[in-house]
Formats: C-alpha cells, structure tokens, sequence
C-alpha cells in the first residue's frame, strides 16, 4: 500500500498500483523517487513517514521527515529553510557513525521541506520502559556506558543534541545496540508557541530549545553548553529508573533540583555520579562524556573516617564526615564540594609534612593512569618511554598490511573505518566488532574471519573472499558486495539494506533473520543449501 502524505486527505491509504492518490489526486512518489509507506508520527507542522527508494536496488527503507510551516509567508518560510538546512548540516557531518542514522538526502518539494534518514528499525527506550519495566541499577550503568560515545562522538564534532531524551533513544532490533536520534531540535514549531504530549513533555522550538524537563536551565536560556548533554542523559536515566518525568517527579522549589532520590534505590556511588549529572549549575556538573565514563569506571575504595591528623579547622568546617576515597586519589572531580575541599586540605597537610623531614621518602607506588577509549579501559605499560610511546601521537599506517592490521587489533584497536586494506590477507582474523565504515576491502581475503558485530557500512566488498565467515549481526548497509564471495557464511541477523549483491555467491549461506529484500538476493547467486532469511532453504536465480 502507498500512503498519501497530504495532512488533509480523507482516505491516505492507496494500493500500490497507483501513482496519485485516489481520494484527493496528491502524488504519492515524491520527486518520482520516494514512495511513502506509513506514518511514524506527526505533529502540528511536521510529520515523519516510512518509505522506500525506488532509484535504489532492492527499493531499500528510509525515513522521511518532512516539515509543514503552519504558513507559506516569506519570513516563516525562510525560518524553515534555515532550520532544516542546519540539521541536513548537521547530520551529514555526523552520520558517518553506526549509532546515528546517516543522512541519504535533502531537498525542498512544494514549499514542504524534507530530509531523507537511514532507517532504524526497533523501540525507543520510552517504548521499552512501558513494555519491559523499570531498568535496575546495572541496566542504567549499561545503558550510560554504551551511549556515552556516542554523546562524546558528536560532541568532538562540535555538535550539541540538545533534545537527549528516552523517546530519541532506539534500541535497534538488528543488533540490540543503541541509536540516537533526531539532531534537528526541529520539533514541530517555528514559532515561540509549544506543544504538549501526552506524556507531559513539552517541545520548544524557537531555534530549538529541547523538552521541558530534560533540558537544563541554561539550555532553556538559549545558551546551551556540551554539559547540557551530560544533564538531559541524568533525567533520562532517572526516568529508566522511575518510569516519570521531571515534571512528574518535582523540583525542591529552592535550588530548583529535581526530586528524584526517593524514588529511587541505588547504590552511595552511583547516587553521587547521578547526583553530579544532574547539577543545576553547569561549574558543579561533569563537563564532558569523558569525564562521566571515568567517574562511573573509577572503582570506590571501603568507606574511610577522616583522619584524626586533619588540624582543628578542617574539624571545624566538616566535623567527622565519612569521605570517600576513589582509586585515584588526584581525581576528585566526582566528589561533592566539601569532601573535595577536605580531600585538597589533607593532600595539602601531606606535602607540608614530608617537606618537614629531613628525608625525603619515595613514592611507594604510583597510581595508574587510566585511559577511557570508547568502551574500554586501558592501562598503559610501567615504563615511561614505553608508556610514551603507546599513548604519545599514535602513527597511524600510511599503508595497512595484514600484520599490522591483525596486531592493532589485538592491542585493542577496533575502528579502521575509510582505511584502504584492499587484497589484504585476513583469513582467519578474529575481527569482531570493529568498525570498517567506509573502507576499501576489495579482493581481500577474509576467509573463516569473524566479523560478528562489525560495521562494515559503505564498504567496498567487490570480489572480495568471505567464505565461511561469521557475519552474524554485522551491519552491511549500502555496502558494495558485488561478486564477492559468501558461500557457507554465517549472515544470520545481518543488516544488508541498500547493499549491492549483483554477483555475490551466497551458495550455502545462512540467511536467517537477515535484512535483505527479494530484489537483492535475485541479484545473487544463491543454491538450494542457502537459508533464506525465513529460515527455509532457497533456491538458485
């Protein structure tokens, strides 16, 4: 079925066969390329709609977000553009990640202005917390540590979301991995007017200035900064935890702080990072996605009382308060102000008694320094030159080589995206979840490889050797695969909207769950040993 897109239509639903809507006579293929399938949503001046592109093999699914001016005057008109320009901006700049749908176009058509988004098929975090329940204190950590750079990724780019929220938060259903979405603080306005949903969250969109309750007060006075980021991911994790929002919960009508505590049950530790996420004041919040990861990755120590060393003013100004000692004790960026003042008079007092001794005693043992790089945590080596070396400006490869490739890799390097690693000897590389967005592979051998979990979006593929390789949740969109050589592959679950199969051999391949069209697999070679994605054996084209 085609869908008519006209807001006024009494009848949208169309069947396939025609070209203009029955019920009003819209045209139902936008710019003779674009057929709408479904609404996803819709506002007072916008609308978001499933479709297919018919100018690609296999009419592959995107989304398209179109925005409607309540009126075609030249200032409101203008307005819109300008908007919708800058998240076209916006997203091509960024969309290079898997966690963010890419951009696939932007064009104006009868004065409606559309962009044109990867699709991303599963439930937002708000739809998962009605249907599954609350999340746990782990599942919140989780969640934090795996969306976390993403929020650093855009940030580096100089880009604020502005809007983080649980209703701009996919879990895809391919890979289980998170999505956000939705850069344009575009909402449904261009006008200082707002609308409510029936969640109670309110969207503001004079140069879009996020929901009411996720957005911190200096995002709500047009000033926002990349700690306004830090504070809307705190209320959506509060809301993963409690099922409310803000405006739900409350504020303390002194400090303007929402009132969640009580309603929640976790851990001193992971209080205190929420706690700091959640700083009215951006001086007192975390300031960056990096500093966040290392607080939640620093490991607490047992309780300690202050010790009875503190001089008779210390006592004074916080008694006997028990202070928590994190693993490193130079960082007290995660404490609450006077435990961070306490913990700088007692360094303060160390220093003046060793500077008191005739002999000067040696660091016992140094603290290691960690290093936070996306999910993981690395120690650097002992030795300095070694440790200069390792975390000092890295080179990387003019020219990668089968070697230097697999032992990256092992050291714990996962993104090789747009490297050039064609005909690449890899047979057999243990791969998995690394990300080769945009890179040239053509004529590698990847035979037996383990690319479970890879990102292999955009990749040049073409005669390129995957026999008995395990891609099961890989994602291949808009990859070039042609010719290239699938047989006994493991594809299960993978993502191959939009890839080019013309002359793949996928003889033997496991298909099972995999998004891939009829179209596509005509394309490919494929033999009665071939498990469609239904889970049935196939037949040769």
């Amino acid at each position: 079925m085609s869908y008519c897109i006209n807001p006024a239509c009494p009848q949208p639903q169309n069947p396939n066969s025609v070209n203009k809507c029955q019920a009003c006579g819209s045209e139902l293929i936008l710019r003779d390329r674009y057929e709408i399938i479904q609404p996803l949503g819709k506002g007072g001046f916008g609308a978001t709609f499933l479709a297919k592109d018919m100018s690609l093999p296999g009419d592959p699914i995107c989304v398209i977000k179109e925005l409607r001016p309540s009126t075609t005057t030249t200032s409101v008109l203008e307005m819109a553009r300008k908007l919708f320009e800058r998240e076209a901006e916006t997203l091509g700049k960024i969309g290079h990640h898997p966690q963010i749908p890419r951009l696939l176009g932007y064009f104006e058509w009868k004065k409606h202005f559309h962009l044109v988004q990867e699709y991303v098929s599963g439930s937002t975090l708000k739809q998962e917390v009605k249907k599954q329940g609350l999340f746990t204190e782990e599942q919140a950590k989780k969640f934090i540590i795996e969306i976390l750079p993403v929020i650093d990724y855009i940030h580096t780019q100089g880009v604020i979301h502005r809007d983080i929220k649980p209703a701009n938060i996919i879990r895809r259903s391919q890979d289980g991995h998170l999505v956000l979405i939705d850069f344009g603080a575009v909402k449904d306005h261009v006008s200082q007017t707002h609308l409510s949903d029936s969640t109670g969250e309110t969207a503001f969109t004079n140069i879009s200035i996020g929901t009411s309750g996720f957005a911190p007060p200096e995002q709500m006075a047009l000033r926002p900064v990349y700690a306004s980021d830090i504070y809307a991911l705190g209320v959506t994790t509060i809301f993963l935890l409690t099922g409310k929002t803000p405006n739900t919960l409350g504020y303390d009508q002194i400090n303007g702080e929402i009132l969640w505590r009580p309603q929640v049950n976790v851990s001193d530790r992971f209080g205190e990072v929420l706690e700091k996420m959640l700083e009215v004041s951006v001086r007192h919040r975390f300031q960056s996605a990096k500093e966040l990861l290392a607080a939640l990755n620093t490991k607490k120590t047992e309780k300690k009382q202050v010790q009875p060393t503190l001089d008779d003013a210390t006592k004074t100004l916080f008694g006997d308060e028990p202070t928590v000692f994190n693993d490193n004790q130079n960082d007290v960026s995660w404490m609450s102000p006077s435990t961070q003042v306490a913990q700088k008079i007692r360094e303060r007092k160390t220093r003046l008694e060793k500077n008191s001794t005739t002999r000067v005693r040696p660091h016992s043992a140094k603290m290691k320094q960690e290093v936070t790089q996306g999910y993981l945590t690395i120690v650097p080596p002992k030795n300095k030159a070694s440790n200069r070396a390792e975390l000092g400006s890295r080179k990387i490869p003019t020219k990668w080589t089968a070697a230097t490739l697999r032992s990256a890799y092992v050291k714990g390097r996962r993104d090789f995206a747009d490297c050039n690693l064609s005909r690449l000897n890899l047979r057999n590389a243990k791969l998995s979840g690394a990300n080769f967005y945009g890179a040239n592979l053509h004529e590698a051998n990847l035979e037996g490889a383990d690319l479970s979990d890879a990102n292999l979006g955009h990749v040049n593929l073409t005669d390129t050797v995957l026999k008995n390789a395990n891609l099961n949740k890989a994602y291949l969109s808009t990859a070039s695969l042609a010719g290239c050589n699938l047989q006994d592959a493991d594809m299960t679950n993978a993502y191959l909207n939009g890839a080019n199969l013309r002359g793949a051999n996928l003889c033997g391949t496991n298909l099972t769950n995999a998004m891939v069209s009829d179209r596509q697999l005509g394309m490919a070679k494929t033999n009665w040993w071939t498990i469609m994605p239904n889970g049935k054996r196939g037949s040769g084209f």
